[in-house]
């Protein structure tokens, strides 16, 4: 039988970030660009909420996706190459942009594989760590593909209004490294992160047989 978490930490946690949702909406100052930004959140927290009975996520994936839904809003109501800790980032590592977006796409491919990671484990459809591995940067890279594609269609239907959405700051590889920064995140959940992944599994009685 699977054990689940007090179905109230999942509620407040909603809560909090639909209150956090408001308030960055309410303080965009474009607005077209923090719905863009902020509509994998409209879309991901109901559908948690809505699932979170039969089919119960782990702890350390409801917390990554907690964060990752504040990075999201936070980048959504400043724009990405506004955002002020980035420009403080920016000032003590002497760069040459804002580095505010890299940490998102770095959650992007983070959250998608420990989630890719949970799913194709509780399921059983692969056998052997390395080609759970393999799989999982997999996953993370084609959102990540996908996303660069979405950015590109904004880019083609918007013009220059798409410029904050795409926050690119004149780099012309600017789509390459948000991908390499979703593969560190990706390589993050499978080298750091997949032991005590399984411990959380093992514990919440998500894995078949356990």
């Amino acid at each position: 039988m699977i054990r689940t978490r007090n179905p109230l930490m999942l509620q407040a946690g909603a809560l909090i970030l639909g209150l956090i949702l408001l308030y960055t909406g309410i303080s965009a100052g474009e607005k077209l660009t923090w719905l863009m930004e902020v509509t994998p959140v409209i879309i991901v927290v109901p559908l948690l909420l809505a699932t979170a009975k039969r089919y119960p996520l782990t702890p350390l994936l409801y917390s990554l996706i907690f964060l990752h839904a504040i990075i999201l809003m936070v980048g959504g109501m400043y724009t990405y190459a506004k955002v002020p800790i980035g420009f403080d980032v920016q000032a003590w590592l002497g760069l040459d942009r804002n580095p505010y977006d890299k940490l998102g796409h770095f959650f992007q491919g983070l959250v998608p594989a420990l989630t890719a990671r949970e799913i194709l484990l509780r399921g059983q459809f692969v056998r052997g760590r390395k080609m759970l591995a393999f799989l999982v940067c997999c996953v993370a890279l084609a959102i990540s593909a996908t996303y660069e594609l979405i950015e590109w269609w904004a880019a083609l239907a918007m013009g220059q209004g798409a410029d904050d959405f795409l926050g690119t700051q004149g780099d012309p590889w600017d789509t390459q490294s948000d991908m390499f920064c979703a593969l560190l995140g990706a390589l993050t959940t499978v080298i750091l992160l997949a032991g005590y992944h399984c411990r959380q599994l093992r514990r919440y009685t998500l894995l078949p047989g356990s």
